[in-house]
């Protein structure tokens, strides 16, 4: 996206972009309020994976969404022409305008983005498309799931449930980072003035695909996800939905919006050095963009919410990373994974989420499930309680294969900017 330029040919001024509203499924909660305490208790989301067959796995852990009741929130659209991640997105749409005080009239008269990452897209309906094809032939496959493949209908079923029709709808799918790049674009589009609002996040659904690529690769943990542990196993799959409101702050102050969070800046890169292997300058380089773009400098971070996945390789190779941007004394840098699992094309949206509630709130999330840290990662990555702290400046990690890295920079709302 592109400013448009004044009639004397200079860009207009950048608006400062603050977040209204929160939509949250995840595994320790469901809404702002509960995902918030589920974070401040260190509340695990670990149980046995019911979503799709397991037998033939030794150990199949994973972090599913309990009590979502589609109905609920998605009020205009048949819910059984929705996938289980599309579901999630809408959902988390809606909630996330009630909870800024917005409705669909009001953001009707406005031009708007809906930016939503993922990693599967509907990978959970292909896979029960796929199975029959492969059991009954191509003629028993349901006419209805096979509509609902197409990842695109993410973004574009939330324009059509909030009936929003001067929207661009644009599903990112850049895998496990594509939360932190659904808000930046988001972000892009807001600050330069080229929408007045926008829907950003990210959602996926827990499917068999994934969990056994994973598997495969030799990456599930048994049981829990203990990132940064030395006796760490990996990962366990997750799933949900985050979707965060983005407006301008004189729209914010104007309607006498609650503003939990400002966004400050954020940075990307694609290092494609190797299919799943994170690089370690490459992800540095990602963080050093994000504080450039924000104006903060290294000693202003407060927190780092890592993308810690609890595999040596990730590990490892970002707490590396971090010591090489922020030297010997890091800030604090926790893995919100220990508790949600990876929940894929959510992880970092509902990570930024979990930022801004902790600026909010004044406290750092654990890290649970810990016992001892690798030497390896030196890190204070605050053990299994939460701590007390007011937060200035925090940022977000997100990291996928092929080297796709995305941080976003987020600080606590200020009426003057420093």
């Amino acid at each position: 996206m592109r400013a448009t330029a004044t009639s004397n040919g200079s860009a207009p001024p950048a608006h400062r972009v603050v977040l209204t509203g929160f939509g949250v499924f995840s595994s320790i909660g469901v809404g702002a309020a509960e995902f918030a305490e589920g974070l401040r208790a260190g509340r695990s989301g670990a149980k046995p994976i019911t979503r799709f067959e397991t037998e033939g796995f030794a150990h199949a852990n994973g972090c599913e969404v309990v009590g979502f009741e589609p109905d609920r929130w998605i009020r205009n659209l048949d819910i059984d022409e929705l996938g289980p991640a599309t579901r999630f997105s809408v959902a988390a749409a809606r909630m996330a305008i009630d909870h800024a005080g917005l409705d669909e009239e009001y953001l009707r008269e406005r031009r708007g983005l809906i930016s939503i990452g993922t990693t599967d897209g509907e990978s959970h309906d292909l896979d029960r498309l796929v199975e029959t094809e492969i059991n009954h032939g191509p003629e028993k496959m349901d006419p209805v799931v096979a509509r609902r493949v197409a990842p695109s209908r993410l973004a574009t079923s939330v324009a059509h449930e909030l009936r929003l029709h001067d929207v661009e709808a644009v599903t990112i799918p850049t895998a496990c980072a594509a939360g932190n790049y659904a808000i930046g674009y988001g972000y892009d589009a807001v600050r330069t003035g080229e929408v007045e609002f926008a829907l950003c996040g990210g959602a996926d659904a827990m499917c068999r695909k994934t969990f056994a690529g994973f598997y495969r690769l030799g990456t599930i943990a048994p049981d829990h996800c203990r990132p940064f542990d030395k006796d760490r196993k990996g990962i366990l799959t997750g799933e949900g939905a985050g979707v965060l409101v983005l407006e301008t702050l004189e729209s914010a102050v104007r309607r006498g919006a609650t503003i939990y969070a400002e966004i400050l800046g954020y940075g990307l890169n694609c290092d494609a050095a190797h299919p799943v292997a994170p690089n370690q300058s490459s992800i540095a380089r990602c963080m050093e963009l994000a504080l450039e773009n924000a104006g903060v400098k290294p000693d202003q971070v407060d927190l780092v919410s890592a993308h810690g996945t609890g595999t040596k390789a990730n590990d490892v190779t970002e707490t590396r990373a971090v010591r090489d941007v922020y030297g010997t004394e890091p800030p604090r840098t926790v893995s919100l994974k220990s508790m949600l699992g990876h929940s894929m094309g959510a992880a970092s949206a509902l990570a930024a989420i979990a930022c801004a509630l902790a600026i909010t709130n004044d406290f750092v999330p654990p890290t649970i499930n810990h016992r001892e840290t690798d030497p390896e990662c030196e890190i204070d990555c605050v053990p299994n309680e939460a701590v007390e702290a007011q937060l200035q400046i925090v940022q977000n990690n997100g990291m996928a294969f092929g080297g796709n890295n995305a941080v976003v920079i987020l600080a606590k709302y200020e009426e003057q900017a420093s």
